[in-house]
């Protein structure tokens, strides 16, 4: 598993009191799901903001619109 912000969280619930391999298979689905529908939401709000906002953000159009198009499930 790649390192997230949830590794912490899930390290600790392993450490406590070790899953069932079903549970701790079904956990770490959900935390990948949640990341790909969070990139996927902030890729698509990214496609929405104008030249002011992007330029309040520091990108540039073009850069704000390639990373905006990238696929959900690529970091």
């Amino acid at each position: 598993m790649t390192h997230t912000a949830h590794a912490p969280l899930i390290a600790y619930l392993d450490a406590q009191r070790p899953l069932p391999p079903m549970s701790a298979l079904a956990l770490r689905t959900a935390v990948v799901l949640a990341k790909w529908s969070e990139r996927r939401r902030t890729r698509l709000a990214l496609a929405q903001l104008d030249d002011h906002m992007l330029r309040d953000v520091g990108l540039e159009r073009h850069v704000a619109w390639k990373e905006a198009r990238r696929v959900f499930w690529r970091g």
